[in-house]
């Protein structure tokens, strides 16, 4: 028996700080003024997307001992930003990514219950780690985890907020106006939590939420990422977002979730991508040209190969080949911060697959910069990139994309507004909202309470 065709789901990534946004495009406009955030909301609203998103950064990149030439607009507070967004828009999720190293559980569980009343249940949180020393310099307890035991503490801090989110049972408060008092459950918000990392006893302040809790996002790809993403979130963010190496990834986690006791659709399957559109498909490769050759541009290039060889390459000519010297091997000393993890962690098998490519293809570096850090790409006619996101949907290469434009803010206009309404067409894509929340978008059930068997829950 056919199926009937899969709905496909579509985030839109605020484009902030990297190297994605083309700064010298004339309609490019600020990453810090709210009015960015807004008019991308609206768009993104305005297409019926799931939700927004934004990265977070707790320290800026550093180069040869200076500010990472991408990092330069700074980072404004996520919180703050979502807060803001959720005056402005009435249905769009709103999705933040936040640490689970440098914060603590009560913290971030009363943020994020209080983001999803204001919101009337829209919040969403992207769940990640960091483990090294030039972040943790920012924080009190800098450099203090060693990497291997990330995955743990964000796994406790996780459970930990759940029990928070969970404390209250979302009945107990009952207002009594004529003496201007709150009468309620006395058990309302008590909490008791032991484990490795978190020791903490006490009463949440924020009554139980719209959504029961936020959605649960993560990004890693690791074992441990994967594994993580199988046992606690709603969605991965995935970096494989070809055919192959799609289907590949979309069957490996999804067959992880009957260990934890969860079914194949309590997890969506997200790759992030960029896209360019053109009145005719030609016209349209000759603009993606033209924009990656903005974004990375010579000296960006430069810094990109830096990352990998770990030497000051600041002479290097980018239009020449690779150099001949090897990277070299250990820690790091010219980039550091996120740019400087994305890497192998053999830079010598990396820079001879590199070579390989170079010679494979006649590239120059900046050709080959360009090669290997380019990500899934939708390139064509409006029609062409329908077509093109609908056959990996429909294929389980993923259940959707998290789009990211390379101009701010008005970078998702042409696609709300000539994409969308071709994939409507198809029947493959709501033609509005029919619910208020983001798990209600994301078609996921209420969420099972902490110590709640599966299959138990509403």
């Amino acid at each position: 028996m056919t199926r009937p065709p899969k709905q496909i789901h579509l985030a839109a990534h605020f484009p902030g700080v990297n190297n994605t946004t083309v700064w010298s495009d004339p309609e490019a406009g600020s990453h810090i003024e709210f009015s960015s955030f807004a008019h991308f909301a609206r768009t993104a609203e305005r297409g019926k997307f799931d939700f927004l998103f934004l990265a977070e950064g707790l320290r800026l990149r550093e180069q040869n001992g200076r500010i990472h030439d991408l990092d330069v607009v700074g980072r404004p507070d996520t919180f703050t930003v979502l807060a803001a967004l959720a005056a402005v828009t009435e249905r769009l999720g709103l999705t933040g990514t936040i640490n689970s190293t440098f914060n603590e559980p009560y913290e971030v569980a009363r943020q994020f219950a209080s983001l999803d009343h204001l919101s009337g249940g829209r919040a969403g949180w992207n769940v990640v780690t960091s483990w090294d020393a030039f972040t943790g310099e920012n924080f009190r307890r800098g450099g203090f985890l060693a990497q291997e035991h990330r995955y743990r503490r964000a796994r406790n801090f996780l459970h930990t907020t759940f029990e928070l989110f969970d404390s209250w049972r979302g009945d107990e408060l009952v207002a009594d106006a004529a003496a201007g008092v709150f009468l309620g459950d006395p058990e309302a918000g008590s909490f008791e939590h032991h484990d490795e990392d978190f020791d903490i006893s006490g009463r949440f302040t924020v009554p139980r939420g719209p959504q029961g809790r936020p959605v649960i996002l993560q990004a890693g790809d690791s074992e441990e990422g994967r594994e993580f993403a199988a046992s606690s979130a709603d969605a991965i963010f995935s970096r494989h977002a070809t055919l192959d190496a799609g289907r590949a990834f979309y069957s490996d986690v999804k067959g992880r979730l009957a260990r934890h006791g969860r079914t194949r659709d309590e997890l969506l399957i997200l790759p992030a991508a960029t896209f360019v559109l053109g009145d005719t498909d030609a016209q349209a490769q000759e603009l993606a040209h033209e924009v990656r050759l903005a974004q990375v541009s010579g000296q960006t290039a430069i810094k990109f190969l830096e990352q990998l060889w770990n030497r000051d390459l600041s002479g290097h000519d980018p239009d020449g080949p690779l150099p001949e010297i090897d990277p070299l091997p250990g820690e790091n000393v010219v980039s550091r911060g996120r740019a400087s993890d994305r890497h192998h962690r053999d830079p010598i098998a990396v820079a001879r697959e590199w070579r390989e490519l170079a010679a494979a293809k006649n590239l120059s570096t900046r050709e080959l910069i360009i090669e290997v850090t380019g990500r899934q790409s939708f390139i064509g006619s409006p029609a062409t990139v329908a077509r093109q996101i609908n056959d990996l949907v429909q294929a389980d290469a993923s259940d959707g994309f998290i789009l990211v434009p390379h101009v701010t803010p008005g970078g998702l206009d042409r696609f709300a507004d000539a994409v969308v309404p071709l994939l409507q067409e198809r029947g493959v894509y709501r033609a509005d909202y029919t619910g208020t929340t983001l798990r209600h978008h994301l078609g996921l059930a209420e969420p099972r309470r902490t110590g709640e068997a599966a299959g138990t829950g509403a």
